[in-house]
């Protein structure tokens, strides 16, 4: 949180260096602070919901399941606040909130996706059958994510700085001063993910934990009303 205070604050108030070799940015590359680290912690908690998926497929800890999950869900948060963020600032650089992109684009499927991964547990009640079917989607999805963020913006014509023969930030104006705010920025949207995924977990395991119990007194009282 401490970190999230601080970037905030020098966000907005930190000199940006001179952009004259970039001037359609101006004061808006200030959303560097948030749009690019929300997109860093979404594909951390991306990742860290495979490997949880992963763990699932050989372990079948239902507990695995269930932090995949979370991880997602926060994916997904982080997703749709960093097209968001990334809207606004495409309106005031490239004249449009949504153009015609591969990088938005292939951001836009790779978030969809994970909401058809939403859609796929919501839809499936045997808690064994669904975190078995979700977790081999997740193994699947999370390379295709990759592919449509990262490496096909790379090799075609893309708006993005770092993407499609466009230089990145740190080769013409991501100074000392920026670096200072910026990477902190990535330390704390990360540990907010993070945070977030955690508390979510335990509320959702709390809640499990009850449901289990609930159900072995009233097996139990079932056997025992039928013995006598």
């Amino acid at each position: 949180m401490v970190l999230l205070i601080y970037t905030v604050i020098s966000g907005f108030l930190i000199p940006i260096p001179d952009l004259a070799n970039n001037s359609v940015l101006e004061q808006t590359i200030r959303n560097l602070f948030f749009h690019v680290p929300m997109w860093f912690a979404m594909i951390i908690v991306l990742f860290i919901s495979l490997v949880y998926s992963i763990k699932y497929t050989s372990k079948q800890r239902i507990e695995d399941d269930m932090m995949a999950a979370e991880c997602a869900n926060v994916g997904i948060l982080l997703g749709i606040l960093g097209a968001s963020t990334g809207a606004v600032w495409a309106k005031f650089t490239w004249g449009q909130f949504w153009p015609n992109d591969p990088k938005l684009n292939g951001a836009a499927i790779a978030v969809m996706m994970y909401f058809a991964y939403g859609i796929l547990r919501n839809g499936i009640e045997d808690p064994q059958k669904k975190a078995k079917v979700s977790a081999i989607y997740n193994i699947f999805s999370f390379p295709i994510f990759i592919v449509l963020i990262l490496i096909l913006p790379k090799i075609n014509d893309s708006l993005h700085p770092g993407n499609g023969g466009n230089p990145g930030f740190n080769k013409y104006d991501l100074d000392s001063n920026m670096r200072m705010v910026f990477y902190p920025a990535v330390i704390g949207w990360s540990l907010l993910a993070w945070w977030i995924v955690t508390l979510n977990y335990r509320i959702k395991l709390i809640s499990h934990k009850k449901h289990n119990n609930y159900e072995q007194i009233k097996t139990a009282t079932i056997s025992t009303i039928d013995s006598i």
